[in-house]
């Protein structure tokens, strides 16, 4: 029952520190005096520590046991989210790299600890601490501005209040870490050598399923990150366009479960990419035209219902297309390692787009054009192959 309560809790805490800053990107912006490139770097920089903290987390987990090095991501989570509240440059860019670095080790480490301590259940308790994740992601999309706003209490405290979550996960998992076996030598030695397998980065595939991820994680997070400002250019006020992000994630929730299901049904997933492609591509080009509000509120409802779907399925990949389990962890290791770059890429090069025609129109075309080239990869990584 104590794993299950601690799993539960790093589900609280994967995401509300990245995704509340979304809504409030505007703000801390004109308070600090950011550009609009600089102020998407906020969201860009977990991404980057998460790519380049991933590999490296399996080696942490070896050498402290990964109940510990769980406990050290949540230590560094709180450290970065009291650090990013204080409102100067500096320290608002190192807490959020910071942020990243805590999210990367839980990010990593978390399923190994639920295959040991769950090795039957597996799915089950992926599939709570994710659908948990998703959760509270979406609620700190949609709270922070109320907090911030209408609270009172500043984007400062605002974000600094989400450091509660993390409070209670150290507080669990420090029971966690007294009930821990010690560290055994060969702990994470297959992610650490699967890893670096050579073979795996030749693969026309392996590239495919991480190209397929790494697109898909880039237009999530220019969701997360800009959806905001797109909403507001249609006269959304600043909390209703908060709120709207949060009901993409919610009402893709559905789609999250049923996709990997729908996946396992059928040897090929082509035609769910193209479902998923297609709904995305037609939702954000309904953005670009406009329309009334209702028909807005159609397309974010459309565009969270696939990314709910893509990122589940994304993840399904991983296994379906490896033979057994090390290929999985080597083709898991690659896709999320890259995968982070291109997340990391997409709100700083949406928020540089933004500054340079201080418009939605060029942001949304790159978008939509991004939408096509992660269908070609889905299309390719979809097919009844291995790597």
């Amino acid at each position: 029952m104590l794993y299950l309560v601690a799993i539960i809790v790093i589900g609280f805490n994967l995401r509300p520190a990245i995704t509340s800053v979304g809504p409030l990107l505007g703000t801390i912006r004109d308070q600090i005096g950011l550009e609009n490139w600089s102020a998407g770097t906020i969201t860009s920089l977990p991404l980057i520590a998460f790519a380049v903290v991933s590999p490296l987390a399996p080696k942490l987990g070896k050498r402290l046991g990964n109940e510990r090095a769980v406990l050290l991501g949540l230590i560094l989570l709180l450290a970065g989210i009291g650090i990013r509240s204080i409102p100067y440059t500096s320290p608002l860019f190192i807490g959020t790299a910071i942020i990243g670095a805590g999210i990367a080790v839980m990010n990593v480490l978390l399923p190994a600890v639920i295959k040991e301590k769950f090795p039957n259940k597996v799915g089950r308790m992926t599939s709570v601490y994710s659908t948990t994740m998703a959760i509270f992601a979406a609620t700190a999309s949609g709270l922070t501005v109320p907090l911030a706003n209408g609270v009172g209490m500043g984007w400062e405290l605002a974000l600094l209040s989400w450091a509660v979550l993390a409070v209670i996960g150290i507080i669990v998992w420090t029971f966690v870490v007294r009930q821990a076996p010690t560290p055994k030598e060969d702990q994470m030695e297959l992610s650490n050598r699967s890893f670096n397998d050579s073979d795996l980065w030749k693969s026309p595939l392996a590239w495919q399923v991480t190209l397929f991820m790494g697109l898909q994680s880039f237009i999530f997070y220019v969701i997360v990150s800009w959806l905001p400002e797109i909403m507001q250019s249609f006269g959304f006020s600043v909390s209703a366009a908060g709120w709207m992000v949060a009901y993409a994630q919610f009402v893709g929730l559905p789609a999250t479960f049923l996709a990997p299901v729908l996946a396992e049904k059928y040897s090929s997933q082509q035609g769910i990419v193209l479902v998923i492609g297609g709904g995305a591509a037609i939702g954000f080009t309904g953005l670009l035209f406009g329309g009334p509000l209702p028909l807005i509120f159609f397309w974010v409802t459309l565009i969270g219902v696939v990314f709910g779907g893509a990122i589940s399925l994304s993840l399904a990949m991983l296994g379906m297309r490896a033979r057994n389990g090390q290929q999985a962890g080597a083709l898991s290791g690659m896709a999320q390692s890259i995968g982070y770059v291109f997340a990391a890429i997409g709100p700083l090069l949406i928020g540089l787009l933004f500054d340079i025609t201080h418009a939605r129109t060029a942001p949304l075309i790159a978008i939509i054009a991004v939408c096509l080239l992660m269908t070609l990869a889905g299309l390719g990584a979809g097919r009844n192959r291995y790597v």
